[in-house]
């Protein structure tokens, strides 16, 4: 796979204000300097264990976004230094993310995850459950988490209007939780959706943020 073509393919055939964000886990350091080196700097990764491995002996200047499932006892490995973490999808999470956060003095920018996929072994809040936590306001009283915007995997599915449909259900909630909740926030801005098979959808309908991993490393081994 030529990493760096990749990369500018799918860079010039998205707007600007949508960032791309590339999906490393299963490939190696060798293949992330690839990358790095035709100047991209946002990585994503889903496995705590395989992000710690290759965090410190990579270039310190690498934006690290946590797009996978994220256990809690595994929150304090990656707060010390991780940008975003997309795949926040309870409440409980979150406050384990504010708890490890403040042990380290940091601010660290989350998104909710929306389970917008009919496929049960996705997770993620319910537009009604994310509305009913929001609206309780317990996480205003949180210093070191920054809800920051919303994200959601479609189901994966070559059915185009199926994909679409769920991107842009997920557009029009995040607009109405932007509204009611964040209207005066203005870091309150990120929709992460979109991935190798439908990004270009996600961009359609709105996204700021694409998870692209085998477009850009190839098949994971």
């Amino acid at each position: 796979m030529n990493v760096q073509k990749n990369i500018q393919e799918i860079k010039e055939n998205i707007p600007a204000n949508v960032r791309l964000i590339a999906v490393s886990k299963f490939h190696d350091n060798y293949e992330i300097l690839k990358a790095y080196e035709a100047g991209h700097k946002i990585f994503g990764e889903s496995r705590v264990q395989e992000l710690i491995k290759k965090q410190p002996d990579l270039p310190k200047d690498i934006e690290w976004h946590f797009v996978g499932r994220l256990q809690r006892n595994k929150v304090k490995f990656i707060v010390p230094f991780v940008e975003c973490i997309h795949s926040v999808d309870s409440k409980r999470l979150l406050l384990q993310i504010e708890r490890q956060a403040a042990a380290v003095d940091r601010i660290i920018p989350c998104l909710l995850q929306i389970h917008i996929a009919e496929e049960d072994t996705k997770t993620g809040f319910s537009e009604a459950e994310c509305w009913d936590f929001l609206s309780q306001g317990k996480w205003k009283e949180y210093k070191h988490v920054q809800i920051s915007g919303l994200m959601g995997m479609a189901t994966y599915t070559d059915k185009e209007e199926k994909v679409r449909g769920e991107f842009k259900k997920l557009r029009t909630f995040f607009d109405k939780v932007k509204g009611h909740f964040f209207a005066n926030t203005p870091y309150f801005k990120e929709l992460s959706m979109g991935m190798s098979s439908d990004y270009e959808i996600a961009v359609e309908e709105g996204c700021t943020l694409i998870r692209v991993g085998t477009k850009i490393f190839g098949e994971r081994e």
